[in-house]
């Protein structure tokens, strides 16, 4: 039975980071329909290492992020596991906002005269979160962005879905490994919207049970049994 351990809710515009030690679920939840949670993960005893999005798409042979994937490090490890999702999709492959689109998009705000109701970008609040933890805007790559679903039709174009994420949609990561999570609520830069989405975003962390021979991530495919050998080879030689 998991228990929660911690709970915070993300606000619109929003951004947070911190380190889940490895065994804990991370459950997010859509407090509105239309949300958008963009995600970046590294290794906090080696910040060299980071998730990796081309590894973790082609070794599972998709372009989208439901159950049974894992979220892969550029060292081949798994970093978490998707253990749960209501919705069956989550975007790889979009990106995150900047301030020349947020401002283009939704119109100019600033601080100075919205105060907190200003306009967040991805990028700015990757790189706030980011040098708080020893990094910086170099070590931005490409994000997950949770609740949000984009596919690429036969002439090759990026189209969203507008209808994808009802109020209440939730997704569980397992981590495999200490994990420092880095997130910004902002907006999905392909989301066709012209007003600012705002949609709160709740995370739980609780316990996990440990993971059996007969694990569906795990087994999801054999590039996945390989990940989490090489994880549990790392982690038996640190410890």
């Amino acid at each position: 039975m998991s228990r929660q351990i911690w709970g915070k809710e993300i606000p619109t515009g929003g951004k947070w980071s911190g380190v889940v030690s490895k065994g804990k679920l991370v459950r997010f939840t859509a407090l509105e329909e239309g949300a958008n949670l963009s995600l970046l993960m590294y290794n906090p005893n080696d910040l060299t290492e980071r998730y990796n999005m081309p590894d973790t798409l082609k070794a599972q042979h998709t372009s989208h992020l439901t159950t049974g994937h894992v979220l892969m490090s550029d060292n081949g490890r798994v970093f978490a596991s998707i253990v749960e999702d209501t919705l069956g999709w989550h975007d790889s492959i979009s990106g995150y906002t900047s301030r020349k689109l947020t401002d283009s998009k939704y119109g100019k705000t600033t601080y100075q005269d919205s105060r907190n109701e200003w306009y967040r970008s991805g990028e700015e609040n990757f790189t706030v979160e980011l040098v708080r933890n020893g990094l910086g805007k170099r070590d931005l790559v490409p994000v997950v962005n949770l609740f949000s679903k984009v596919f690429c039709d036969e002439s090759g174009d990026m189209n969203f879905v507008l209808d994808h994420c009802p109020k209440g949609a939730s997704v569980t990561l397992r981590t495999e490994m200490d994990v420092l999570f880095v997130l910004s609520n902002t907006p999905n830069p392909l989301d066709p919207r012209t007003s600012y989405p705002s949609v709160p975003v709740q995370i739980e962390i609780l316990t996990a049970e440990q993971v059996e021979d007969d694990d569906y991530c795990l087994n999801h495919r054999p590039e996945n049994r390989r990940a989490f050998e090489n994880t549990w080879e790392y982690e038996a030689l640190v410890k």
